[in-house]
């Protein structure tokens, strides 16, 4: 059953055309060929036949082999790097809830190799909202980020390629999650639409903090926090030296990153994470997929975990992933007893220095929630991040039932949510 609003002049049509046509599109994109297990992506293609032009029916991202992908990675439009394959594919692999998930590819075979141009991880509306909407949702990859990868020379034809896959797939939308709405790859995608006469619809939006990393590090952090506030924190490292030397380590070798990953595991489940159940060490998926995917990245110089210590004893630590000149802080985890004298900015004070001296990169993603009340004051930049619904036919009337649908979803569940963090920030 769908509830159509009286804003949306043509429910009545949308609705109409969807019982009618829509369902069996639904049950196409619900059951896509090779889904569960299969290697083959139809007519006895293999991964590694694969593939001159994109299949006509939605295939295991898995299928898509981890050269190409990476080479893509490289001549990406923007940077993403929850979407590097080494990642995506721990997180395919084994994370909780994010498994068995599907791919558009867009591929160039005008050369004796075939050419990946883009990538989009999806999947199902029906999985992603439980409902049984005829469209695709790209994949949640474990990070607030599914800005898809798009090759920087071949932006609008992969878009345009990503875009006919789906369709075949029997997709009337495309929906990207959590995606840099002022960036290269989203201005790639409206050029594409505006090409067919087609306009993206923005679902939500807000903005949430990032680091110009190009700025000297100490006059950035003397604008954002201030004299003030930088005495404060200058009392509370020294009260933190008084349990021994304070340190800021940086694991980079795939050896090291297997040395220090137990230590941010345990700290990411000491505090209301843990008290939750949603620490990545509380289930045996999550475990695996970080363990695999921190040591693959790290390998290609793409992951670095940061810990502070006390002496000998480590009080903050968190993960960062590196895309082209981009930054990504994935997640912190602290020692609660320490928990007066701030180690969790402690910690960002000093991964802001490291990443600023560090002419490789230009911008770090927070990849936190708009309003974080540990980044924001510290990263003063803000990227725009949204929801973004892709029409995939010109005058579609199913279009406006996806975006109803889902608008009406958002205003039911988002109430909801505020009074949930609310209850959980006053029992922390």
């Amino acid at each position: 059953m769908f509830l159509l609003t009286s804003a949306d002049s043509n429910g009545a049509a949308a609705c109409a055309a969807f019982l009618a046509t829509g369902i069996g599109d639904v049950v196409d994109i619900a059951n896509p060929a090779g889904m569960h297990g299969s290697s083959t992506t139809g007519a006895g293609m293999t991964a590694a036949s694969r593939p001159a032009s994109a299949p006509d029916a939605l295939a295991p991202l898995t299928t898509i082999a981890p050269e190409p992908w990476r080479a893509l990675a490289q001549q990406a439009i923007e940077p993403n790097g929850y979407y590097l394959a080494d990642w995506e594919l721990a997180v395919n692999a084994s994370a909780r809830g994010r498994t068995d998930v599907a791919a558009l590819s867009a591929w160039m075979s005008d050369t004796a190799t075939p050419r990946l141009i883009g990538l989009l991880p999806v999947i199902t509306a029906r999985r992603a909202y439980r409902l049984p909407l005829p469209a695709l949702v790209s994949a949640d990859p474990y990070g607030t980020l599914s800005t898809p990868l798009l090759d920087r020379d071949m932006a609008s034809d992969a878009v345009t390629r990503l875009m006919q896959q789906a369709r075949k797939a029997g997709a009337h939308a495309l929906i990207l999650e959590n995606v840099s709405l002022d960036g290269a790859a989203m201005q790639a995608i409206r050029e594409s639409l505006a090409m067919q006469d087609l306009t993206p619809r923005i679902l939500q939006s807000h903005a949430r903090a990032c680091l110009d990393a190009t700025r000297d590090a100490d006059e950035l952090l003397r604008d954002a926090l201030g004299a003030k506030k930088l005495k404060e924190l200058r009392r509370q490292r020294n009260r933190l030296a008084e349990h021994g030397d304070v340190t800021f380590e940086i694991a980079h070798t795939p050896a090291e990153i297997a040395a220090t990953i137990d230590t941010f595991l345990t700290l990411e489940a000491s505090g209301w994470k843990g008290k939750r159940g949603t620490a990545l060490m509380q289930d045996a998926g999550d475990s695996a997929f970080i363990r695999s995917a921190t040591k693959a990245l790290a390998e290609r110089g793409q992951c670095e975990i940061v810990t502070l210590r006390a002496g000998d004893t480590p009080v903050a630590a968190g993960v960062l992933l590196r895309h082209l000149d981009r930054a990504f802080y994935f997640k912190l985890g602290v020692d609660e007893r320490f928990a007066k004298l701030s180690p969790g900015v402690q910690l960002t004070l000093d991964v802001t220095r490291h990443l600023c001296a560090d002419p490789a990169i230009a911008c770090a993603d927070s990849t936190a929630n708009a309003g974080h009340p540990m980044i924001d004051p510290i990263w003063r930049g803000r990227l725009a991040i949204g929801d973004v619904l892709i029409p995939l036919r010109k005058h579609d009337p199913l279009v406006s039932l996806i975006h109803g649908a889902l608008t009406l979803r958002r205003s039911i569940r988002e109430p909801l949510r505020r009074v949930a963090r609310s209850i959980r920030n006053r029992l922390r």
